[in-house]
């Protein structure tokens, strides 16, 4: 009796600890909420009032060509770096997965230092590399004779979105490298023996063992890429801080600026974070919906 007693406490001191933690994260996203359907700047935060101006907000950035630009930007970022760590993970999972290469073990311990970089550091690291008069990266480009004067990487409208994405991928691809070894490890290899006998070749086992079997993984990875390239932040603040001009604005940028700068309009920035947290939900339910009806 006693031990059912116990089992119980403990199974509805387990649901309450559940229910508080789901209350710490709703509160915050409910508050955010209500914020973005009010006007909310110091003179407001002093009165301790904020007045309901409805979908007045939502209004304003949506006719915001900055904001439009912010979007586009991170569109593109995260096409960009989508993409290419898909492209990375894959490659890299086959080379560490080779036993009969001996690099693979060191691989895989090197492969996992990008990701202990906490993301400012790494962008300042990045941001002496592509410094435009002693940075690393153009020294090493002269040297090899692909240059013949220096680039100013992160000065230059139209180099500075995508310098920023080799950072970012730099950083994160460690975490889509590893689950895509570990999928690659579940495959059986009979599967590509009994294709060989059939004389399918490298690229036709990779088409159709290798990715239908690592399609729930990717669609892991996609998803979770997505969102957190759509909500890049750090590497922004660390290398251009939006510029040169507002050539390197993103959607969380936007945001922050909104809110924390001059005129410090909190609702247009909460706003402004509800559109992109739709925009990621819509592109994430895409992803499942399409990667999956494809696998039926």
């Amino acid at each position: 009796m006693l031990r059912h007693a116990d089992r119980g406490d403990q199974g509805s001191a387990e649901k309450l600890s559940a229910l508080e933690a789901d209350l710490v994260l709703a509160y915050p996203i409910g508050y955010a909420a209500y914020l973005s359907f009010h006007k909310v700047t110091p003179a407001e935060l002093r009165r301790g009032v904020f007045p309901s101006v409805g979908l007045a907000n939502y209004e304003r950035i949506l006719s915001d060509p900055l904001f439009l630009l912010a979007l586009k930007n991170t569109l593109v970022f995260t096409a960009v770096t989508v993409v290419a760590e898909l492209a990375l993970a894959i490659a890299i999972a086959h080379l560490i997965g080779q036993r009969q290469v001996w690099t693979s073990r060191v691989t895989r311990f090197l492969i996992l230092l990008p990701y202990a970089v906490p993301p400012i550091a790494n962008g300042l690291i990045w941001s002496f590399m592509y410094n435009f008069d002693f940075g690393f990266l153009n020294r090493l480009l002269f040297s090899a004779g692909l240059i013949s004067k220096p680039v100013n990487w992160i000065g230059d409208p139209n180099t500075a979105l995508l310098a920023l994405t080799v950072p970012y991928i730099w950083r994160t691809l460690p975490f889509a490298v590893l689950l895509v070894h570990a999928a690659l490890q579940g495959i059986n290899p009979e599967l590509y023996e009994a294709a060989s006998v059939d004389g399918a070749g490298a690229f036709t086992r990779f088409r159709h063992i290798t990715l239908p079997l690592l399609a729930p993984i990717l669609v892991v990875i996609l998803v979770l890429r997505t969102s957190f390239a759509f909500v890049v932040f750090e590497e922004v603040l660390a290398i251009t801080q939006g510029g040169p001009g507002d050539a390197t604005w993103v959607a969380v940028w936007y945001s922050y600026k909104r809110s924390f700068a001059p005129p410090f309009d909190i609702g247009i920035g909460a706003a402004s974070a509800y559109v992109l947290a739709l925009i990621i939900g819509a592109l994430a339910l895409a992803y499942v919906t399409i990667i999956y009806r494809r696998i039926e």
